[in-house]
C-alpha cells in the first residue's frame, strides 16, 4: 500500500499518539521520557507546520516545524512506527519540512539525543550538519545530551 505525507489534520492526532507510542514503548527510546499529555505534547503552540505519513488509514509517521519568537525555526517531533521503518519516510517528512522552510524562508535546526545513533546517522546522510553538543537532563541511568543540527 502506498504512503501519503500531508498536512496533519485534527482527527490525526489520535493516530499520531499511537503511532508514538510504538515508537517510545517499542525499544526506539522516543521520546526519552513520555509526556504526560502526548496529545498536548504533540500539538505546542509554536508549531508552524506539521505533517504526517500515512499508510490507509493508519498514522505511521510524523514531523513539525516549530518557530520560535526570534524566528528560528526547529524540527521537531520526528518518528515513524517500527513496522514502517526503513522505508524512507523520515527522509520524505524531513524533505517536506525543509522544503516549508525554503519556501518560507526560514533556515532550519534541530536537536536529537545521544544513543539515537539511527537518527543522527539519518540527520548525517541527508546533509544536516552537526554545530554542537550541549548538556540536556539527567535521567536515573545518566545525563542525556543533545546534539545540534543545522540544515
Amino acid at each position: 500500500m502506498a504512503v501519503e505525507i500531508r498536512q496533519r489534520r485534527d482527527e490525526d492526532l489520535d493516530g499520531c499518539v499511537a503511532a508514538l507510542s510504538a515508537v517510545h514503548h517499542g525499544g526506539g527510546g522516543y521520546p526519552t521520557r513520555w509526556p504526560d499529555s502526548p496529545h498536548r505534547w504533540l500539538s505546542p503552540p509554536d508549531a508552524a507546520r506539521t505533517w504526517v505519513a500515512v499508510e490507509g488509514s493508519a498514522i505511521v509517521g510524523h514531523i513539525m516545524v516549530r518557530v520560535g519568537e526570534h524566528g528560528g525555526a526547529e524540527i521537531s517531533r520526528l518518528f515513524v512506527a517500527p513496522a514502517a521503518q526503513g522505508a524512507g519516510l523520515a527522509k520524505a517528512l524531513l524533505a517536506e519540512a525543509r522544503a516549508y522552510a525554503a519556501d518560507s524562508g526560514l533556515t532550519l535546526t534541530l536537536q536529537v539525543t545521544t544513543g539515537q545513533d539511527a537518527a543522527i546517522a539519518l540527520y548525517e546522510r541527508t546533509g544536516w550538519r552537526r554545530t554542537g553538543t550541549v548538556f540536556g537532563w539527567t535521567t536515573p541511568s545518566g545525563d542525556v545530551y543533545l546534539h545540534q543540527y543545522t540544515a
